[in-house]
């Protein structure tokens, strides 16, 4: 994120940047890429799919349950 000083300082937000070849580090996003991956495996090109097939994919996503969510 090119503007994240001012995120920071107009939003009061703390922005974390992770080491990079530490995913560890970003547990969440990594696993979010799994499960993309279970829709599209790696290198597939993404302009390909129309808009509402994105959308499917994003809502079948959001609307998963997680167990850190109860």
């Amino acid at each position: 994120m090119a503007q994240h000083a001012r995120l920071r300082i107009d939003a009061g937000v703390q922005v974390y940047f992770c080491d990079p070849h530490s995913p560890w580090q970003r547990g969440t996003n990594e696993n979010t890429n799994g499960s993309l991956r279970q829709y599209f495996p790696k290198g597939t090109d993404l302009s390909m799919h129309n808009a509402a097939d994105l959308e499917a994919v994003a809502l079948a996503l959001n609307t998963r349950p997680r167990k850190t969510l109860g």
